[in-house]
This record gives C-alpha cells, sequence and structure tokens, in this order.
C-alpha cells in the first residue's frame, strides 16, 4: 500500500430519497480524482460498519443503464444502510474498471459488434480491471473503523482488507434481478471474473 497523503473535505448533509446521510469527498496526492465518503449514524464504535465500496459507473449510477447492475447495488447498499441507521459508501471515482468514461463507451461500441466487457477492453489494450481499492482501506482505517460487514460480490473487494487493521466479519451478496441487457455481463463477472452471484 503506498504511503500518499489524502486530503479530506469538510463534511456536509446529504438528503437523499434515503433519508439524510453525511458527505466528505477525499482525494490523494497526485491524484486527480475526487472520491466521497458517505455514512449514515454513529462511526464512533467502528465495529460490523455495514460498507459498501462502490466504482463509480456514470452510466448504471445516473442514468440507470440495464447493461450493469452497479446502479441498482449502489441504490441497494443505500437502502440497507438506511435500514440499519448506520453505515458506509465509499465511492471511488474508476469508472469502466478504471478505463475512464470515454474508453468505457468505446467498450460499450465493441461490446454492440458482439464483444464480452473483458474482450472489449483487451481490444482497446487494457488489462481486464484497472481498479485500485487501496484507497478504500486507508480511508477506512483514518476513520478507525474496526470491523466491517462487506457488501460486496467481488472477491477483489474481499482480498484488500487482508493486510489491513479492519476485519470482515461478514460477506453480504448483492444480488441484483437480471435481464435481457446485462445476462452477459453477470455471466461474464460470474465465469471469467469469479464474482460470487
Amino acid at each position: 500500500m503506498n504511503n500518499k497523503k489524502i486530503t479530506f473535505s469538510d463534511k456536509a448533509k446529504l438528503p437523499t430519497k434515503h433519508g439524510d446521510f453525511n458527505v466528505i469527498s477525499f482525494k490523494e496526492e497526485g491524484d486527480v480524482n475526487e472520491h466521497l465518503f458517505l455514512y449514515k449514524g454513529s462511526l464512533t464504535d467502528g465495529n460490523d460498519v455495514l460498507t459498501r465500496i462502490h466504482s463509480e459507473c456514470l452510466t448504471g449510477d445516473v442514468f440507470n443503464s440495464r447493461k450493469c447492475d452497479c446502479g441498482e447495488q449502489l441504490d441497494e447498499s443505500m437502502r440497507a444502510i438506511a435500514k440499519k441507521q448506520t453505515g458506509i459508501i465509499v465511492y471511488l471515482r474508476q469508472e469502466g474498471r478504471g478505463i475512464g468514461l470515454f474508453n468505457k463507451i468505446n467498450a460499450y461500441a465493441l461490446q454492440d459488434q458482439g464483444q464480452d466487457t473483458i474482450q472489449a477492453n483487451h481490444s482497446l489494450g487494457f488489462g481486464t480491471d484497472l481498479r485500485n481499492f487501496s484507497i478504500a482501506v486507508k480511508v477506512l482505517e483514518h476513520f478507525k473503523i474496526k470491523s466491517i460487514e462487506l457488501l460486496s460480490n467481488n472477491p477483489e473487494k474481499i482480498k484488500i482488507w487482508k493486510d489491513s487493521k479492519i476485519d470482515v466479519t461478514e460477506r453480504i451478496p448483492l444480488i441484483m434481478e437480471t435481464n435481457e441487457h446485462n445476462l452477459g455481463y453477470l455471466s461474464v463477472k460470474k465465469e471469467k471474473m469469479n464474482h460470487l452471484l
């Protein structure tokens, strides 16, 4: 894990359809990406905090794209946190598994021609997944979180805590209903990326 300094904004209130949250932006030294730390309730105990590490997906999160399950996972995470009255979402600006929005749309065009999500990334000269979740670990350590209940299907998001001070006491799956547009995408996640679906 790198030792780059993380800078945090002031805390602000964020009223949402799932109730009132608090929001803090953060960024790592030398990185142009500005991320979000969204939380509800008190984090002072730091134990078994319901947590979602979510990578930005503009098409899914904002435009409700049916090509993926990202927006639905984010919405379900916020709903679960609101129900528990406490929890965290770390929203990372890592669009398109780290290739950026421009290249993600190019990958979409290749998918329209029959490639799957991994093949499209490779055709554009990128690896399967360029995301880095280590900053999420640093942020939760900064807020003195001791253990989490992780909302995730991604084995990579489970592995990142191995050498941290934070324990994963439970993994909570986020299984969304499939549709004709995302069935292939979810199959690739399961069969080629070992997602726990």
